[in-house]
C-alpha cells in the first residue's frame, strides 16, 4: 500500500477504496504524498526556517497494520512471515477520536509525518529516511500549536508536507500509524538569519524538544542530547557539564520512531523542569 496516495479507503472493495492519485511518475512519485515543494523567499542554507504549525483536521478514515513484511521488528517478533494484520479507523474529528472495525478506541491527535526540505546534495532522494532538514520525523509532539526549527538544506528552502498520522505511540513499532487523510493543515514560516541549529528542534505543548537522527539509536540519543544542551547553556547560561548533570535528572528521551532505517530519538525539556 502505497504511503499516502489513496483518495479513499482502500478496503471498500470494488468501490471509491481502489481510487489512487494518478497520473504518477514510477520513478519520481514512489514514495509519500506530499503538497509541496513550497518555495520561500530569500531563504538561504546556513539559515532557519520556523514552522509554525496550525490547526490540524484529519479525515473520516484510515489505516494501519501489522506483520506481513521483513523488517527489523517484524523479524524479531518472528511475524514477517505471516500475513498482514489490517486495522480499519473510523475518524471522527469533532470527538476526535478513532474507532476500529472491532469497537476499540482511541484519542486522535493529529499531526504531519513529513516536513522538511530536500538534502543539499543532487539527484532523486528518498522521502523515508528523517534528515537533519526534516523530512519522514514521524514525531507525535509536532500537533497543532507546536512551532518546528528545521536547517535550511537548499536555496529557496523548497519545503513540502504530508504523510498524516491520525494519532501515533513512540516508537511506531508496527512501523505504521494511523495513516490518514487530513482535510486541512495550517502551517506559517518565518525564516531566521542569526538561529544557529544542527538538528530538527521544536517548541511544544509544555516544553521544548531536541532530535536526534542516526542509523544508531545510540549515536541518536547522543545528538539529541548534544542539541538540548546547547539550549540549556543558551537559556539559562549554565557551564555545559553543569547541563549535562541537569539534563540527566530533568530531560527525558524518547524514542521518536524505529521505522525509516534512519532512527529517531527525541529529548524533551520540560517547560519548569529547572528553576532560577
Amino acid at each position: 500500500m502505497d504511503p499516502g496516495w489513496s483518495l479513499s479507503a482502500p478496503w471498500d472493495p470494488g468501490g471509491e477504496g481502489e481510487c489512487t492519485f494518478e497520473p504518477r511518475d514510477a520513478e519520481r512519485d514512489t514514495g509519500h504524498a506530499f503538497c509541496g515543494p513550497v518555495e520561500i523567499k530569500g531563504a538561504k542554507p546556513g539559515m532557519v526556517l520556523e514552522i509554525q504549525i496550525g490547526r490540524i483536521t484529519p479525515g473520516t478514515w484510515g489505516w494501519s497494520f501489522a506483520g506481513g513484511w521483513p523488517n527489523r521488528v517484524n523479524e524479531r517478533l518472528g511475524l514477517d512471515g505471516e500475513p498482514r494484520y489490517h486495522i480499519q479507523w473510523a475518524l471522527d474529528a469533532q470527538s476526535m477520536t478513532g474507532t476500529t472495525q472491532h469497537g476499540h478506541r482511541v484519542d486522535l491527535r493529529p499531526f504531519l509525518g513529513v516536513m522538511g526540505m530536500p538534502p543539499a546534495q543532487p539527484g532523486i532522494h528518498s522521502t523515508g529516511p528523517p534528515r537533519t532538514c526534516g523530512g519522514n520525523l514521524d514525531c507525535k509532539e509536532l500537533t497543532a500549536g507546536s512551532v518546528l526549527y528545521l536547517p535550511i538544506s537548499v536555496a529557496g528552502a523548497l519545503f513540502s508536507a504530508g504523510d498524516g498520522h491520525a494519532r501515533q505511540g513512540d516508537g511506531e513499532v508496527s512501523q505504521i500509524a494511523i495513516e490518514a487523510p487530513m482535510r486541512e493543515a495550517e502551517l506559517t514560516f518565518v525564516v531566521h538569519e542569526d538561529m544557529d541549529i544542527r538538528t530538527p528542534q521544536a517548541s511544544i505543548a509544555g516544553g521544548w524538544l531536541t532530535m536526534g537522527l542516526d542509523e544508531d539509536l545510540h549515536e541518536a540519543t547522543a545528538i539529541a542530547l548534544d542539541a538540548m544542551l546547547d539550549v540549556m547553556v543558551a537559556r539559562f547560561d549554565m557551564d555545559r557539564k553543569y547541563a549535562l548533570a541537569l539534563a540527566s535528572v530533568a530531560v527525558d528521551f524518547r524514542i521518536t520512531q524505529i521505522a525509516n532505517i534512519t532512527l529517531g530519538v527525541h529529548a524533551i525539556l520540560a517547560d519548569g523542569a529547572v528553576r532560577a
